[in-house]
């Protein structure tokens, strides 16, 4: 085992994850960049943009996963909130964005490094007007959840296909559809997002195999951090006000953005 190497994809899944836990965004958007950039500053290899979003796919899978898991405790424990996974959207939206995931996770390999950054930079620009945007979404009713099941299969067909391409799971472009654009409860959207990208992450998962460039080693390295990380961040979040760490995140992903897009420019 190369010791720099897990040292350092540990400390970046471990980073990413918690900041994802902390502040409940896309891992992915964090990890992505530090994926990218950080090896080679610290002396290693540097990963291509395909092995990137290799890692990062993975990565969003087990912490989905872990997130799916830690939820059906709470309900379990009673301590849900009174969130709900609505089975219906989670099936039209769940089967579009697997569609969609295995799609991206596929022609992400055969795609150039430049176009899978481009489509990161894109996404990071989308992420930082949601991340500015104050929270909406009415609160749960007893009245039964109305959708339009066409929107809601076509946004999520959607997400998946760049989510794929990229390693995301999608939820910090998924949430805010849901939210506004289908106006799903507060409530029901939080626990149904769960499960949505979890299918999300299982078809991308599944994309990167097909599609190739799987660096193993520091998939591994990266998701036992991730899976830390993300629990400790969780756990903070409930404990501070993470208004200004919000907009610190902000800023770092400007920063990150403005250096994808002058690689590409």
């Amino acid at each position: 085992m190369d010791l720099l190497l897990f040292v350092i994809m540990f400390i970046l899944g471990l980073v990413g994850s918690f900041f994802s836990g902390l502040l409940g965004i896309g891992g992915a958007i964090i990890n992505y960049p530090l994926l990218l950039y950080v090896p080679s500053w610290m002396g290693l290899e540097p990963f291509s943009a395909h092995e990137v979003s290799s890692i990062s796919m993975f990565q969003v899978f087990f912490a989905s996963l872990a997130g799916v898991i830690a939820f059906r405790r709470k309900v379990k424990m009673g301590r849900s909130g009174g969130a709900i996974v609505h089975r219906g959207l989670v099936l039209y939206m769940g089967s579009s964005i697997l569609a969609g995931s295995l799609i991206g996770g596929f022609i992400s390999g055969h795609l150039d490094g430049k176009v899978i950054n481009l489509i990161y930079g894109i996404l990071a620009i989308l992420a930082i007007v949601l991340m500015l945007i104050p929270g909406k979404g009415k609160l749960d009713t007893s009245a039964p959840l109305v959708f339009n099941r066409w929107i809601a299969a076509g946004t999520a067909f959607a997400v998946g296909i760049v989510s794929g391409i990229v390693g995301a799971g999608g939820a910090f472009i998924l949430i805010p559809i849901m939210l506004t654009i289908l106006n799903i409860p507060v409530r029901t959207t939080i626990a149904s997002s769960l499960a949505i990208v979890f299918i999300s992450a299982i078809g991308g998962v599944i994309g990167k195999i097909t599609g190739g460039d799987i660096p193993m080693e520091p998939i591994i390295y990266t998701v036992i951090g991730s899976l830390l990380g993300a629990s400790l961040g969780s756990k903070v979040s409930s404990m501070i006000n993470v208004r200004v760490l919000r907009y610190a995140l902000i800023v770092l992903i400007a920063i990150t953005a403005v250096k994808v897009w002058s690689s590409i420019l």
